[in-house]
């Protein structure tokens, strides 16, 4: 960090050699767009909503908020690195990283030995030199997730990612989480403040979180000199010579309106009861300020605990929904392994009755065995069925009656054959006896007949005629 040189002319101004029981401070409370050693970082766009809301909050010890010891009074912004300030218009105008710078108050009369140590603080040649930083202490109700390349802090070029679901998949590897702040392809990831961001004050510690280092103390000779030539201009331009003024003797009681109504000449003439006034009135103001705060803080937590209690419930809802989905599910795929299960019994024993001409003791026995059995077991009990059912192969039974039916057919084709010869041979003994009845019956016409002596044609004609047969079936 640098010398705070610069950020030391935003300290307020307050005369600390007139045994005045305030020590003017100024810091860098934490560095914009730039992650700190928490894995936490503010945007730019929501540090110059919320810098401003710095005022008036308690400065503690170590975060321990019951060990205030003095209060914020003015917020900027400053250049990191160089401390050199900044206003809003300019830091609004960065990319990169840049600090919020705050003034205030130390009231030593709580700690004077951390007063002490602050001031020297300041001294190169103190071993308290830069002993003492600012650490900042914030509210918020939300958060989105900045992913930066390697071990990068600013967050300039980082992706930002805020939909719900992504960030709850990036969530345990932040810090804040109990991650290592890094994902598992290098890139680190860090969480960004978003909503309801409320600044609660400024811890005073010696491990900052932040990149920042030291509390800058206005130096008693730049204040005196600058007393000096303002008691000088004032000599100057007044008709009164320094040892008639008629207001170097006389203590005038005076009210306090801001610390810049505190000075070299003021001082001459303020009564302590003034400066206690107003003391009191600041610390009143602060800390009604802070109540308020406070009690804006726990209006947003309860709107957070009852937005908590919603999704939980609805978390609860939609775990009970998913339960009985499941349920269902489960039903579901029980009954398609019953059907399954039906279906393929069906195939085995149809693939049965198809090669087998079974009885119902055969089904009854089959289906026992095949019922529960695996595709592997089912083939080889297939195999030793064939052996065991081999008479009853629908396809042999099949080629044996075909064979049956053919032998049948070859047997009544030769009874046929026999019985048609058996008809020509009982034909032809007809004819030769008819031909010897005919010749018979020729030797036995009357001689005395004049008639003429018929042809061999008529002969045969005559023997033939059908009348001259009994035909038998």
């Amino acid at each position: 960090m640098a010398s705070l040189v610069d950020i030391g002319e935003f300290v307020p101004e307050l005369d600390t050699k007139k045994n005045i029981d305030l020590l003017p401070i100024a810091f860098n409370a934490c560095v914009v767009n730039r992650a700190n050693k928490n894995g936490d970082v503010i945007g730019a766009a929501t540090a110059l909503d919320i810098y401003e809301n710095f005022i008036n909050k308690p400065i503690n010890v170590e975060h321990s908020r019951d060990r205030v010891i003095g209060t914020i009074l003015t917020a900027s912004f400053s250049e990191f690195g160089t401390d050199k300030l900044l206003t809003a218009e300019q830091a609004k105008e960065m990319n990169g990283p840049f600090n919020i710078t705050l003034g205030g108050v130390v009231w030593k009369v709580v700690n004077s030995q951390l007063a002490d140590i602050i001031e020297n603080s300041n001294d190169p040649t103190s071993e308290d030199y830069q002993k003492v930083s600012a650490s900042w202490e914030l509210g918020f109700s939300d958060y989105d997730i900045a992913v930066c390349q390697g071990g990068e802090k600013n967050i300039e070029n980082a992706e930002i990612v805020s939909e719900p679901e992504k960030v709850a998949e990036l969530r345990d590897a932040l810090r804040a989480f109990g991650g290592s702040g890094a994902l598992e392809d290098g890139r680190c990831v860090y969480r960004r403040v978003t909503k309801q961001v409320i600044p609660l004050g400024i811890g005073l510690t010696e491990t900052p979180a932040a990149d920042v280092k030291g509390v800058a103390v206005r130096k008693e000779e730049n204040i005196a000199e600058e007393k000096e030539v303002e008691a000088s201009e004032n000599l100057e331009n007044t008709s009164l010579s320094q040892d008639n003024n008629v207001n170097n003797n006389k203590k005038l009681v005076m009210k306090i309106e801001s610390l810049k109504d505190i000075n070299s000449e003021s001082l001459k003439t303020l009564e302590a009861s003034a400066v206690h006034e107003f003391i009191q009135e600041e610390v009143r103001k602060a800390s009604e300020d802070f109540a308020l705060k406070q009690k804006e803080k726990t209006q947003a937590l309860e709107s957070v605990e009852e937005q908590n209690k919603t999704l939980t419930e609805d978390q609860s809802k939609l775990k009970e929904e998913l339960e009985t989905v499941r349920t269902g599910l489960k039903e579901l795929e029980a009954e398609k392994a019953a059907k399954d299960a039906q279906d393929k019994f069906n195939e085995r024993m149809a693939a049965f009755d198809e090669e087998y001409e079974l009885t119902e003791e055969d089904r009854e026995v089959i289906a026992k065995d095949v019922k529960d059995l695996e595709e592997e077991d089912f083939a080889s009990y297939q195999e030793k069925m064939k052996v065991l059912l081999k008479a009853k192969d629908k396809k042999a039974l099949a080629e044996a009656k075909a064979e049956a039916e053919a032998e049948e057919e070859e047997k009544t084709a030769k009874e046929a054959t026999a019985s048609e010869e058996e008809t020509k041979d009982s034909q032809e003994e007809i004819v030769d006896e008819a031909i010897d009845n005919a010749e018979v019956e020729d030797s036995a016409v009357a001689a005395t007949t004049d008639a003429e002596e018929p042809t061999v044609y008529e002969k045969y004609k005559n023997a033939f005629d059908i009348e001259h047969f009994d035909i038998k079936n």
